[in-house]
């Protein structure tokens, strides 16, 4: 449920430093001129990227990924890099959203792309705060040059809505952060001239795979009138959270802590979970969650911070009760709403998960598309991808790749 990523070659940057054009202005100053808009509030230019950028950077990007061959013959377009805040809710109340979208720069009419990250706990790695730092971020970006509308959210908790808590893995303001998300962009694109052919695209890795698989499910089931989503390639997402609360019980050590930590402290936050946390948690660390996530640390600077020892973490109770207490009944109700149970679907999928991941593990994967096919999709619309020999984090960027390579076959199939 993490989205570590490498630093970018120093090259890259050094490329963008020399050749990119940046330019920052905010638009919306109460102008007259400027059309109506429901969601989007505010946007600004991060920078613009040429042809010849584009050529360079991908070139670099292809010294340490050759699979990326293929984004470079399609590159065909520069693009811009907007951040945006929009309107929209959490709880029923109104929140200031925000995140990045990559355009192409072109008379077409272009695709759409909604990328979900995964988990992030640090304020200044979302993706409208440091777009140019992160390597995954960079790359996806550049699938614009092949003609896509690229949106990232930040998800609640960063970028503009950083004063409040991030309600990580929590259906419902997911759901209604992207897809406010999303007719922000359609009223971007009003606002700036380029065209959108409404045809939409989801992808997204760990926590974006789950939020990806989530929001395929309710544009699939509540909004398919309003947005025409053509193809969907969830990644190494914890679908289902009580197969991961039990998977992560039944180990004597589990190396990222900090997932279980952050579901708690957010479905605590979220008063979806009632169980008081030392019945959970065995001290200190049942008085360090409340206050590591904060934005101020890194995933990893939480693990330290908390112990690899299922023992040590938990309490025995809720380690050998936690099914037939009644106490953890809210524990478990809280997972099940928040997982994803298998739908007759009818938009193509490619369920994507690494072979070796012991973070979020290929069961979980597997299990979900074994239920697509038990309710009768067929194995040519539902599909699991598994990446051998790959692990959680060594997932992120074959993940990415795959996506977007099938993204850009379906394109030109339909063209």
């Amino acid at each position: 449920m993490t989205i570590k990523v490498k630093k970018l070659v120093h090259g890259v940057f050094i490329i963008l430093l020399i050749l990119g054009f940046s330019s920052c202005h905010n638009l919306f100053n109460d102008d007259d001129d400027q059309p109506e808009t429901i969601y989007l509030t505010d946007y600004e230019l991060v920078k613009t990227y040429t042809p010849i950028v584009i050529e360079a950077s991908l070139n670099a990007f292809i010294s340490k990924y050759p699979d990326l061959e293929f984004l470079k013959e399609r590159a065909k377009y520069g693009f811009k890099v907007y951040k945006i805040q929009y309107k929209t809710s959490f709880k029923g109340e109104p929140v200031l959203a925000s995140g990045i979208v990559s355009v192409p720069i072109g008379e077409e009419f272009f695709p759409s792309i909604s990328y979900q990250n995964g988990t992030n706990t640090l304020h200044a790695n979302a993706p409208s705060v440091n777009p140019n730092n992160n390597e995954l971020y960079l790359l996806l970006e550049f699938v614009a040059s092949t003609g896509f509308v690229v949106s990232m959210p930040d998800y609640l908790g960063f970028g503009s809505s950083d004063n409040m808590f991030h309600p990580y893995l929590h259906k419902e303001s997911t759901v209604q952060v992207v897809l406010d998300m999303l007719r922000a962009v359609e009223e971007l694109a009003t606002l700036k001239g380029f065209s959108l052919n409404e045809e939409l695209y989801l992808t997204g890795y760990s926590q974006g795979g789950w939020a990806t698989m989530q929001v395929q499910k309710a544009i699939e089931n509540e909004f398919s009138g309003e947005f025409n989503l053509k193809a969907s390639a969830p990644a190494g997402g914890p679908y289902d959270l009580n197969f991961i609360n039990e998977y992560i019980l039944n180990r004597e050590t589990y190396p990222m802590p900090y997932f279980f930590g952050y579901m708690f402290d957010s479905y605590t936050n979220l008063e979806a979970i009632t169980t008081p946390i030392d019945e959970v948690f065995n001290s200190p660390y049942n008085t360090l969650i409340p206050v590591l996530y904060d934005g101020t640390k890194s995933g990893e600077e939480i693990n330290a911070e908390l112990t690899t020892s299922v023992s040590e973490l938990f309490t025995a109770n809720y380690r050998q009760n936690y099914k037939t207490d009644t106490s953890y009944s809210s524990i478990l109700s809280t997972l099940s709403d928040n997982s994803i149970e298998a739908w007759n679907t009818s938009i193509p999928t490619r369920i994507i998960h690494g072979t070796a991941d012991s973070f979020v593990p290929m069961d979980v994967a597997t299990n979900i598309y074994q239920s697509f096919l038990t309710k009768g999709v067929s194995t040519d619309r539902v599909q699991l991808v598994p990446i051998p020999e790959t692990d959680h984090i060594d997932g992120i960027i074959p993940a990415g790749l795959f996506s977007i390579q099938w993204f850009l076959e379906l394109t030109q199939s339909s063209e």
